[in-house]
């Protein structure tokens, strides 16, 4: 790009199309022309281990999981997140009685969504388990080189900057959203949250014995639903829309044996949410 001298020769400035553009004009977002979003490590798996339905559980079902992940290790590369489960909800409750803010009470996720992956990746050590922060998203290739199986917290660094919600100070970001952010900035192949449910029903199966499984879905037809309970958070509906990468995510039930394998493997297992 050539430099340019404002007429006074006060100012030099890199000639572009976004010089002296306020960068929130809706037209000017419409017009501008950018290169197709390059996929840096498009030969990985994202998957999200669940805090409360699978980290919380321990011993019933992390060894069989670790045994499964561990499987799957030579043919697939996996970058595992994990959620904070029932010791989240015990903090949020906690701060939102003493009047915390959603930043303070998003720092607290983070801090018990970082235990579960510093567990999980620790469960994995043997066989190249790997705690890693947000900032070593870059160093990915070298750790698959290393033969390692890395382990992010899965809240999104927002922190004390999480954004307000519409109602309450519960965090509108959480886990599954920094999974799926994550999928989407690496341009994985694919991203699968392990869960202890099929997938999508039509209401919460644990409290609502009629609720009906969703086998597949698109986006759209979901948002039609209304459905008052989502087994994902509901800002990863609008991630999936806009990717430019994703086309689905996969939700599956990682308790029963083989699920995880079949889903890495591309066999139709859960539920798909598909972007259109």
């Amino acid at each position: 790009m050539a430099l340019e001298r404002e007429r006074d020769g006060k100012r030099l400035h890199v000639k572009s199309r976004l010089m002296g553009e306020s960068l929130v004009s809706r037209s000017f977002a419409e017009q501008l022309e950018t290169a197709p979003q390059v996929r840096l490590f498009p030969d990985v798996h994202v998957l999200k281990i669940g805090g409360q339905s699978l980290c919380d559980r321990g011993a019933k079902a992390l060894p069989a999981l670790a045994r499964e992940i561990v499987e799957n290790k030579a043919r697939h590369k996996m970058l595992f997140t994990t959620g904070g489960g029932t010791r989240s909800r015990h903090i949020y409750a906690i701060g939102l009685e003493l009047g915390m803010p959603t930043g303070i009470i998003a720092k607290f996720g983070s801090s018990v969504s970082e235990q579960n992956a510093l567990l999980v990746a620790t469960l994995l050590a043997p066989w190249g388990g790997l705690k890693i922060g947000h900032d070593e998203i870059v160093k990915l290739a070298t750790y698959f080189g290393q033969g390692c199986i890395p382990v992010m917290h899965g809240m999104p660094p927002y922190d004390y900057f999480a954004l307000p919600p519409e109602k309450g100070r519960i965090p509108l970001h959480r886990t599954d959203v920094g999974t799926l952010l994550l999928a989407e900035l690496i341009g994985a192949k694919s991203c699968i949250f392990l869960k202890d449910e099929r997938g999508l029903y039509t209401d919460d199966p644990k409290k609502n014995p009629g609720a009906e499984f969703i086998p597949e879905i698109s986006v759209a037809e979901l948002r039609e639903l209304d459905l008052d309970d989502l087994v994902l958070e509901r800002p990863c509906l609008e991630i999936l829309e806009r990717s430019e990468v994703l086309d689905r995510i996969l939700v599956v039930n990682a308790l029963e044996e083989g699920n995880l394998t079949r889903a890495l493997d591309g066999e139709a297992v859960g539920t798909v949410i598909r972007r259109k």
